[in-house]
């Protein structure tokens, strides 16, 4: 039978084997991960030497790596990187701040959630790629429209998985807590918004995701400069070693900021037993 030891407030204290085990967990994820990446990379690499695709088809990971050299020795790339950028981060920051505030409101009043369902259930059954050409045309091609696809691409993840927290706490706690006289702020504060953290941060992580298709769908959609225009760009001119760089940055961009998400499910995360 495992002893549970009590510190000084009475909450559990913290083993140091438990804290071992989550060191040692977070090594085996960082080493599966990173040798799945070494394999990935090593058939690549098999395939190009024994020829089995024209490189035109499937560059050789040494060409994409050149590529790289090239592309980041030109001023340009540094232009493409900060207009993809903003769209990333300014469409991604609108969509987890619109998203928590309207999931968290209509998780937690439900007449709330009945009137505005069916516009919701409407825009989160729309391609919302579809709109695109729309927020062209009202907004230009600027980055006003960029940034508002990005936004209404992402945003749908993080409201629906916050509302779903809401909705799925505990009641028998609820009721407990206004037996003891909370006030629907307190409760709110102490229970509903904790209790809501997982879906809050599996939202963001979904969205992540989203906010880079949106990135590239609008850049498409018309942009002088941008990861996506320079992928483009390169297809069409057949440069599949360019197209692949470009494909690795996003693939960069995104593992940063789940890594981010990551850390911040560690950090909010922890009251959970």
């Amino acid at each position: 039978m495992a002893t549970i030891v009590l510190d000084d407030s009475g909450a559990p204290k913290r083993q140091s084997g438990a804290l071992l085990g989550g060191i040692g967990q977070r090594t085996e994820r960082v080493v599966l991960g990173s040798a799945f990446i070494v394999l990935l990379f090593a058939a690549w690499q098999l395939v190009a030497i024994l020829g089995l695709e024209p490189p035109i088809l499937l560059p050789s990971p040494a060409a994409v790596i050149g590529t790289f050299q090239t592309l980041f020795s030109s001023p340009d790339i540094w232009q493409d990187l900060l207009a993809s950028g903003k769209e990333l981060l300014y469409g991604f920051a609108l969509a987890s701040a619109v998203g928590i505030t309207a999931g968290l409101a209509i998780g937690w009043y439900p007449r709330l959630g009945y009137f505005f369902d069916p516009f919701i259930n409407f825009l989160y059954a729309v391609p919302r790629v579809a709109l695109g050409p729309l927020l062209v045309v009202w907004l230009g091609i600027g980055l006003s429209s960029k940034v508002a696809l990005v936004f209404l691409i992402a945003v749908f993840p993080v409201l629906v998985n916050t509302s779903s927290g809401v909705r799925s706490l505990d009641q028998h706690l609820l009721r407990v807590a206004r037996c003891f006289g909370a006030s629907d702020l307190k409760i709110f504060r102490t229970i509903a918004l904790p209790g809501s953290v997982p879906f809050i941060l599996g939202g963001l992580r979904l969205a992540i995701g989203q906010a880079l298709i949106g990135v590239f769908v609008a850049e498409l959609l018309g942009a002088q400069h941008g990861i996506g225009a320079m992928i483009e760009n390169a297809g069409q001119q057949f440069q599949t070693d360019v197209v692949f760089a470009g494909l690795l940055i996003f693939a960069v961009a995104g593992m940063l900021l789940t890594t981010i998400v990551r850390w911040l499910e560690t950090r909010f995360d922890a009251w959970r037993v």
